[in-house]
């Protein structure tokens, strides 16, 4: 059975003020990086910062067919995404680990 008067608040509160700073740094450091996807064999190309934010779009000109913008629609769609999992792939392994509390 639980027993609260076995936790020590003092260092459960310096764990979690440990924690919130490095998940303050691991949210600036994915802020300042980025992430490439693209599309196409390279016809599209999306480039999101780590926290997700897209921040470029390069399209080829081979691409622009004025008589299929619905190709070239699915081919940036196709390149946000796949930049988008190279983003949340990034993420992961910046966030720091959560302990735990031993409750």
């Amino acid at each position: 059975m639980f027993d609260p008067s076995s936790l020590d608040l003092n260092t459960l509160l310096a764990q979690a003020q440990a924690m919130q700073s490095q998940l303050e740094q691991a949210q600036a450091d994915l802020a300042n990086r980025t992430v490439q996807g693209s599309s196409g064999g390279g016809l599209v190309e999306a480039t999101l910062t780590g926290t997700g934010e897209l921040v470029g779009l390069k399209i080829s000109p081979e691409a622009c067919d004025p008589t299929d913008t619905e190709t070239l629609a699915d081919l940036i769609v196709a390149a946000v995404r796949d930049a988008n999992h190279q983003a949340m792939a990034l993420a992961q392994a910046t966030m720091p680990p959560i302990p735990e509390l031993g409750l």
